[in-house]
């Protein structure tokens, strides 16, 4: 992997010392390319005429993102959000009172409150599964809260709020074996690591584009198991997603596009679709493999600062750090790294509700590098932090006294 080709093909990294991937990563040229030059030509022809003139490269994106998750280009369904992917297939399900939805302590902000608002609405429970020691959501306690009220198992692959990397096949080898849906909320990990439908199990898969897939923001995408389509029953209908009989019915289209609605941000979905293009030709393992190295030198090193805890769990941690600074709240941490131009953010109790119910950390400082950042970068940003740690602050201290 040419790092610095990446750099300059990557217009930020010249500006910044990006380690927001986990919030928005940063557009490659040629992604940029892709998405004004469709604009342009909407402005030049029409939007119509546009969409019309570029059907076959628009198409292409269904394939891209299938061949990047192990799947099949009508099993993908295109979203301007990874929240509005996971939405049609957890409100495409039926639950009645005394069903149970199964999910763990790591689990999205939006997904909880669309579990909380279907327990409202229906009587259905929803069961925390614990975790294990290393923190990771327990496979073996799951499959013994599996049982025949158990509608459906909803995971996070890896949380908004830390490395933690979920045992998502083995948990896969759980749901099959009893039957049960599952839906994994990948939005963090595809794009950062190898996440392959077939080895994972899962039956429904959502994701962004705006984070480590390089994307624009307002893309996102489902997948689903074609098996699944017969349980689930969209909540929208229009004309995308259904043909009208000529009477009073209609059927759904084939497919997960079934899913999908008629208007679509070309520009946007092309773009997503130049991302995970560059995505493959780089090789996802490779990406992985650099992306964890760098998640690991950071964490590594903010753990050498005394002063400076790190709190991701789990037994395999992926290139999301969280890190807290003794004394310091966490978003006088942020500005501060901020003022020395280092992109960060801070994580959200809201978004990690039944964490914070578990641990209560949060707000940490998010630090997320991605394979355009380099080893340098990363040892200024382990620098800039220990600079702010509590001895370090206690000799500045010092020295404005003397």
């Amino acid at each position: 992997m040419d790092i610095e080709t990446l750099r300059r093909d990557t217009p930020g990294t010249a500006n910044r010392l990006h380690l927001n991937n986990a919030g928005a990563g940063l557009l490659s040229r040629s992604t940029l390319r892709t998405m004004t030059s469709h604009l342009e030509l909407e402005a030049a022809i029409g939007g119509y005429e546009a969409a019309d003139q570029e059907r076959e490269r628009i198409d292409a994106v269904h394939e891209h993102i299938a061949r990047l998750v192990g799947g099949r280009a009508d099993e993908i369904a295109l979203f301007d959000n990874a929240t509005h992917a996971w939405n049609a297939a957890f409100y495409s399900l039926e639950f009645n009172p005394g069903d149970r939805i199964l999910t763990g302590r790591s689990e999205y902000g939006s997904n909880v409150l669309a579990y909380l608002q279907t327990a409202r609405r229906t009587g259905a429970e929803i069961v925390v599964v614990p975790d294990d020691a290393s923190g990771q959501l327990d496979t073996t306690a799951l499959a013994d809260l599996i049982d025949d009220r158990c509608k459906l198992v909803g995971v996070t692959h890896v949380p908004t709020s830390g490395g933690l990397v979920n045992p998502v096949a083995e948990i896969g080898r759980v749901t099959r074996a009893a039957g049960v849906p599952f839906l994994l909320d990948a939005t963090q990990s595809v794009g950062q690591f190898p996440v392959d439908v077939a080895e994972v199990g899962c039956d429904m898969l959502t994701a962004t584009g705006r984070k480590f897939l390089r994307g624009p923001r307002g893309t996102g995408f489902l997948w689903v198991r074609p098996e699944m389509l017969g349980d689930l029953e969209p909540y929208v209908a229009e004309t995308a997603s259904a043909t009208w009989d000529g009477g009073r019915g209609f059927t759904w289209h084939d497919g997960a596009r079934r899913f999908e609605t008629w208007e679509v941000g070309y520009a946007g979905a092309l773009g997503l679709g130049a991302a995970v293009q560059q995505a493959l030709d780089l090789g996802i393992d490779e990406i992985g493999r650099r992306a964890f190295a760098l998640g690991a030198r950071l964490r590594d090193g903010l753990d050498a600062v005394p002063g400076v805890s790190t709190h991701d769990l789990g037994t395999r941690r992926c290139a999301i750090v969280t890190c807290k600074v003794d004394g310091m709240a966490a978003a006088d941490t942020a500005a501060a790294l901020a003022a020395q131009g280092i992109n960060v953010t801070v994580t959200n109790p809201v978004q990690s509700q039944f964490d914070t119910e578990n641990r209560g950390v949060h707000p940490l400082v998010r630090l997320s590098p991605h394979y355009y950042n380099t080893e340098a970068e990363i040892d200024r940003a382990v620098e800039v932090i220990a600079g702010l740690a509590p001895g370090a602050r206690a000799i500045r201290r010092r020295d404005v006294r003397s």
